[in-house]
Formats: structure tokens, sequence, C-alpha cells
């Protein structure tokens, strides 16, 4: 009887949690930043994203039908073989069927899950019609953004100090002095590499996820399904301030974009990581073939 009542418990708390994630997940407010207590991963906003998605919730249900299955015959096992009911044990030693059965199950569960693993890797490695590219170049702790095709435009994105309480929406540890900006519905290509140490380049709802690797120009791309503001940080440990490096990214219309580029060129003219500008010079084809030889 204990035992019902733990179980009924931890089912009871198993389906609070989950409304609890479908009505977080129904609020607008909810897409673009974690939230305290979340569950599951956040809103997809690009092609990528919902890829993960899609594999994440196969890969969920073929566990949880192996893990029921499995305790299930666990407690048929416990009460159909108990010392009471069975004080001889069996002596069986060998059973083909079962052991093809337990051979071939595994392998076919195995291909299920391996074929679209595969072609989610592929699918986020690069993009072939790049209508754009953005160099990002990690830094102990902030991020430098180049823009090859206008320009050489280049700018540092930094924390806002979160010991003083300098962010500005309130999103602790989230919040930078200049976003990337990139206009929706475009193929962008991403080039990642470091300037001392190796960090990592991660924005959950894009699906993206790159090391940046001192002397390396790592490759992906993506392409932002709707205007907003996306959240994303560094997660690979590179030093004193790792957990305050953090990525934001602001999605904007074509004509947006346009006005913003305007504007940045200008604002960034004189920037003073300019002399960073000259392993960028030339299409963005023609960096990205230096990188790869």
């Amino acid at each position: 009887m204990q035992l019902f009542r733990r179980l009924a418990a931890a089912v009871t708390l198993a389906l609070l949690a989950l409304a609890t994630v479908a009505v977080g997940l129904g609020d607008p407010a909810f897409a673009d930043v974690p939230q305290p207590w979340q569950m599951g991963m956040q809103p997809a906003a690009s092609p990528v994203q919902a890829d993960v998605h899609s594999l994440h919730n196969l890969v969920l249900v073929i566990v949880t039908l192996i893990s029921l299955f499995v305790g299930a015959l666990l407690v048929y096992v416990i009460w159909r073989f108990s010392a009471a009911k069975h004080p001889n044990p069996s002596q069986t030693s060998h059973n083909t069927v079962l052991e093809v059965a337990w051979t071939v199950v595994p392998v076919l569960i195995l291909v299920v899950i391996a074929i679209p693993s595969f072609r989610l890797v592929y699918f986020q490695d690069r993009t072939t019609e790049a209508d754009m590219t953005v160099k990002v170049t990690g830094r102990q702790w902030y991020w430098e953004y180049t823009y090859p095709d206008a320009d050489g435009l280049n700018f540092a994105s930094r924390p806002l100090d979160a010991k003083d309480g300098a962010w500005k929406e309130g999103l602790r540890l989230l919040d930078v002095d200049e976003p990337l900006v990139l206009p929706v519905g475009k193929n962008i290509r991403i080039l990642a590499t470091s300037a001392d140490v190796i960090h990592s380049y991660f924005i959950p709802a894009f699906g993206v996820q790159r090391y940046a690797i001192p002397g390396r120009l790592i490759e992906t791309w993506v392409r932002i399904d709707r205007v907003g503001t996306f959240r994303g940080q560094c997660n690979q440990i590179c030093g004193e301030d790792h957990s305050n490096m953090p990525i934001a990214v602001r999605a904007v219309t074509d004509a947006e974009f346009a006005a913003w580029l305007v504007e940045a060129k200008k604002k960034f003219a004189t920037n003073e990581t300019a002399p960073v500008r000259a392993a960028t010079e030339g299409s963005p084809d023609t960096v990205l073939a230096a990188a790869r030889h």
C-alpha cells in the first residue's frame, strides 16, 4: 500500500509539472528565454531546432516504452518466480528464440534512432546557399561579431555587469550592450572561432551550438523563423567569468536590418577592435575557403 501511494504521488507530480509546462509554452513571454523550473526545451525558432525537437520526442517515446517494458517485466519476474512459488529454481540455460530476439530488436531500435540522427547532423552542419555570413569570435569574456558582407562591419558584444544590476530587462547574466542583429527568413552562415581559449557558441532556440577554437573556423548556419530577441550563453568553461558570457540575438525584418546596418556602420566606424577586420577581408566565400585550407 505504501508503494502504491508513492507511485500515485509521483504520477500526480509529473502530471502537474507537464500541465505547468504546457501553460508556460502557450505564453509568448516564455518563448525565447529560460524560465525558473523550466522543463523541456525552448520553442524552436529555426528549422534545425524544430528537427531537434522531433528527434528528442522520438527518442523520448522509445526510451519511455523501453523503460515501461523493462519495469513491467521486472515486476512480473519478481512475482512469478519468487522463492515462495519456486523453491527449486529453473535450470534453463539457453533459448534460441530469446537470444535472437534480444539481439535483433535492440539493433532495429538503434537503426530507427540513427537514421534521423544522421540526417539532423548533416542538416545542421552547413548551408549550401547562404544569403549572408557572420563571423563569431569568442574572447574572454565577450563575443565579437564581424559581417564580411557589410564591408567588414565589426563590433563587440559585452555582458552588462551583473554585479551592479546594470542589465536592462531584468535578465540577469543574459543581457548584453550590443546584440547580434540578423534578418528573419535568411540562410545565415555562422563561422565560429576564438581569440584566446575554447568557447562554445550556444543559442537553444536556434539549435546552434558550435565550439569556438583558436586558429580554426567552425561552420554552422541558422534560418530564423520569427522576429524577436533570443538568448544563449557560452557553454564551454573558459575561465573566471565563463558564467557571465551571454549571447543575445535580435531577429528583425529585412527593412529593419537594412536600416540597422546603415546606423551600425556609422556607430562602429571607429571600433576599437577594428584591426581584427584584416582577418576577414574579402568575400565570405574567400574567408571560408581560406579557413578550410
